[in-house]
């Protein structure tokens, strides 16, 4: 870990409830005692409270229910919790839905910014702390596809093919144009495919997870044979942590796991090690595999170079995929008690039950 540029006293989190920003709390609070924690999250279908249990007790922490949008919020929270640090994980992040319904995603993911960084401008330009970090997660999709060899480096241009991506993209351009014009104090890393706990099971390993454990089809698009990077979501907040205090404003940094994978190839991996933990035939839960159409504009193949990072910062991922892969299927598996309050939504009610409010 390089020397420590910049050490927060308040964090404000957005989009804390969800996969990734759950992991990243519990993840840094046990390890920051003196930082604050200020979760902002909107509770969308994505956002469960119970992937935060761990921590909802520990006295440096709040959670807040509300918008990136909602500009006087921000600017309250800001204010009276004297944040020095914005760490952005809100998004709406689901490909198949950006191509359903892409205007919630230009509006939560371009204009929800856009607001989140003007009142963190303010912030910052009050001189109300005496350092500051805006930090913008995103993700490899704003690089658009790769051919059979390559691989995205900080530099590559960006080339979104999906609404989602696209999204991404312009937040990206938005968090650069403000460092640029305003000087802001800004961050941007830009992720391969997470997996590990508490991930919504709309996303493909958890979906196979379930789909096996109920024996219901796997459905695999295309042919196959697209390749995605994977990055264990604790590698990802181990990466946030250290640029968060190590990096300079306005750098971009790449996050991979160097595990490229072929989704037929994952899917088949999962299948065996369900076969030998559920007791079924081997071969067995292959039979689950369905083929179907293409999304369209599928990107073809991620890979990410992330040797700018671990040669600036150090940082290099702790999980070898086969290791992250069974213990992430492990978990599910211990965990299905989470699936099924998921999966009916009754994890929803959880929000009522602790802050006496309803979503």
């Amino acid at each position: 870990m390089p020397p420590v540029i910049f050490q927060p006293s308040t964090l404000l989190v957005t989009g804390g409830a969800g996969f990734i920003g759950s992991n990243f709390i519990n993840r840094f609070l046990p390890g920051n005692p003196g930082c604050r924690v200020i979760n902002l999250d909107l509770l969308t279908y994505a956002g469960n409270l119970k992937n935060l249990t761990a921590v909802e007790h520990n006295p440096n922490y709040r959670f807040v229910k509300g918008d990136i949008g909602d500009a006087a919020l921000v600017r309250r929270l800001l204010a009276e919790e004297q944040v020095d640090a914005v760490v952005h994980f809100a998004a709406e992040s689901h490909v198949d839905r950006s191509i359903s319904g892409p205007e919630l995603f230009v509006r939560t993911n371009v204009v929800g910014t856009q607001v989140l960084l003007e009142e963190s401008r303010k912030h910052w330009q009050s001189g109300a702390v005496a350092g500051f970090r805006y930090y913008q997660i995103s993700t490899d999709e704003v690089y658009g596809s790769l051919g059979e060899t390559g691989y995205f480096t900080e530099t590559t241009p960006l080339a979104a093919n999906s609404p989602y991506s696209a999204s991404k993209a312009g937040a990206d351009l938005l968090v650069r144009a403000y460092h640029e014009t305003f000087g802001m104090p800004t961050l941007i890393t830009r992720c391969s495919n997470n997996y590990g706990p508490f991930h919504f099971p709309e996303k493909l390993i958890p979906l196979l997870i379930a789909n096996i454990i109920a024996r219901k089809p796997l459905p695999v698009y295309g042919d196959g044979t697209n390749v995605r990077d994977w990055l264990h979501v604790q590698d990802h907040a181990a990466a946030i942590e250290c640029v968060l205090k190590g990096a300079v404003p306005g750098s971009v940094y790449n996050i991979g796991g160097n595990n490229e994978w072929q989704n037929i190839n994952i899917v088949n991996l999962v299948c065996d090690l369900l076969d030998q933990r559920l007791g079924r035939q081997a071969g067995e839960n292959r039979e689950l595999i369905t083929f179907v159409k293409d999304r369209p504009g599928h990107d073809r193949r991620y890979a990410i170079d992330a040797s700018r990072l671990k040669a600036d910062l150090g940082w290099s991922p702790a999980y070898t995929f086969e290791t992250g892969i069974t213990e992430t299927i492990d978990w599910y598996l211990a965990h299905q008690g989470w699936v099924d309050e998921v999966t009916s939504g009754s994890y929803r009610d959880y929000y009522q039950q602790q802050y006496g409010g309803a979503l």
